[in-house]
């Protein structure tokens, strides 16, 4: 499970990156829990699942799109602790040590045990759950195990997207200035070689990452 600090470290990024986005993100509402449902399918889609071609399973963009999630699970815990007068680092602390005694979830009339179930279907019960409002983090657990990916490596990686998203954001992502491929090669792909050249434990990890991105931007001639 994740640890207070990484828990509160988390939290404050978020409302952090939000707030670039839009500085009333709270009062704007936004579906984040559709958001949830989207990347969700993108996950399935670099699973692979079309049976009239070859797929191969891309672990790294599956695990790339679970951070994605994190990301919008985290706005939306954020905005129900917010409207409920509750302290968020509390609320996702209850909620991940609940998760942990749940093997098992109700969906739409249907027992889904989690231990008896595949990814594919996995992603599909985030999905819909998501569609419904609700945030089942037994799942996501249980589909993170699946990816290989443990809370710590977690970690690591939002810490990494979010810190790219901040920095796209400072760059003009949202006007269109900004350009994700750098020298022919997309800007995730330095993340993934600079957050694991890092120690994901330094104080400064999340600063040390903004510098690395900012020595490898072109500014000019992407």
């Amino acid at each position: 499970m994740l640890t207070p600090d990484q828990a509160k470290t988390m939290l404050s990024l978020q409302h952090s990156m939000n707030t670039k986005v839009d500085p009333d993100w709270m009062q704007a509402r936004y579906p984040y829990l559709r958001a949830v449902a989207i990347e969700g399918a993108e996950a399935i889609e670099h699973h692979g699942w079309k049976w009239w071609k070859k797929q191969e399973l891309d672990l790294p963009q599956l695990q790339m799109e679970l951070i994605d999630i994190w990301h919008f699970i985290l706005s939306e815990l954020l905005l129900r602790s917010h409207d409920n007068g509750v302290d968020p680092q509390q609320a996702l602390h209850n909620a991940l040590r609940a998760s942990e005694s749940i093997s098992r979830v109700q969906f739409d009339d249907s027992d889904y045990k989690l231990t008896e179930i595949d990814l594919l279907s996995k992603l599909e019960l985030l999905i819909g759950l998501s569609v419904a409002s609700r945030i089942e983090l037994a799942v996501f657990a249980s589909i993170m195990a699946d990816c290989q990916l443990d809370w710590t490596e977690l970690f690591r990686q939002y810490v990494g997207k979010n810190v790219l998203n901040m920095f796209r954001q400072d760059k003009g992502y949202k006007s269109g200035v900004y350009k994700k491929v750098w020298n022919g090669r997309e800007d995730n792909e330095y993340l993934v070689e600079i957050i694991h050249t890092l120690d994901a434990s330094s104080v400064d990890f999340k600063e040390a990452i903004y510098e690395a991105l900012e020595a490898a931007y072109p500014e000019t001639g992407i």
